[in-house]
């Protein structure tokens, strides 16, 4: 990866995170008035049985857990065989994405960016470092996690990172999403469910074709100058919104409203 992406948005995500106030709600929505509000996000397949596509997105799942309509918890329920896009409950799923992760060439981000980004993005680091101990709820501390520990669940091994990965790395580094470490994310917690209910699952998905795209990219300044900094984008989501499917068949799609059971 060329430096010429990775300073560029590594420099806004550093000058906006400490500066980026953390309401105690940061994040949360209101909660739905009636299930009428409620944007299912649920697609029928016209068969039998019916199969249905259900889009997700990679936050913990107490957040959007009340803004899912029933209609949708209901195909989930009936469904015998869950479809996801990687199987985060495998161990080879975590070790391949740790892995993909990893600069080639034993190189370290030393090498590859500007020195003086690289001695922000460690002072930074060392900020992040000595303020998680405040930032960890009274929760996380009943359940056996401790700051060293958090920080190196989400930081280990950051200098061995390809720049790509550091930034999203500093884009989860905040207050509010420390707080919300030891939830597991939506895809995350579906998984889980099916597991405990005996249902069949699987991925569409490789890790291989998560990775590639992103360290293959071919940056240049020009690509850097159009990319939107932090300062525009207050919180990118870096990671897009995915589709779980659920008893796929090749489809005629159809949407089904909120209200529909």
């Amino acid at each position: 990866m060329h430096a010429a992406l990775a300073g560029p948005l590594l420099a806004a995500l550093l000058a906006t995170a400490r500066a980026r106030p953390q309401p105690p709600d940061a994040g949360q929505c209101r909660p739905p008035g009636s299930q009428r509000d409620l944007n299912s996000f649920l697609w029928t397949i016209r068969r039998d049985p019916p199969a249905y596509l259900f889009g997700t997105i990679h936050v913990p799942y107490t957040r959007v857990w009340d803004f899912i309509p029933d209609n949708s918890k209901a195909a989930f329920q009936a469904s015998a065989r869950v479809y996801f896009e990687l199987d985060l409950t495998d161990p080879y799923t975590i070790s391949a994405l740790a892995s993909c992760q990893l600069l080639p060439h034993g190189e370290n981000l030393q090498d590859v960016l500007p020195r003086e980004l690289y001695w922000r993005l460690k002072r930074h680091l060392d900020y992040v470092k000595l303020m998680m101990p405040s930032w960890m709820t009274p929760a996380q501390r009943g359940k056996g996690l401790y700051a060293d520990y958090l920080f190196n669940a989400i930081a280990g091994n950051w200098e061995r990172k390809r720049p790509v990965w550091v930034m999203l790395m500093v884009n989860s580094l905040t207050e509010t999403d420390v707080r919300s470490r030891g939830v597991p994310v939506l895809d995350l917690y579906l998984a889980q469910r099916a597991e405990k209910m005996k249902k069949s699952t699987g991925a569409v998905e490789r890790v291989e074709e998560q990775c590639h795209p992103l360290n293959g990219l071919n940056f240049s300044q020009d690509t850097a100058r159009r990319w939107p900094s932090a300062s525009q984008v207050e919180r990118p989501h870096w990671n897009s919104a995915i589709l779980d499917i659920l008893d796929f068949q090749p489809p005629e799609l159809t949407p089904i409203a909120s209200s529909a059971t």
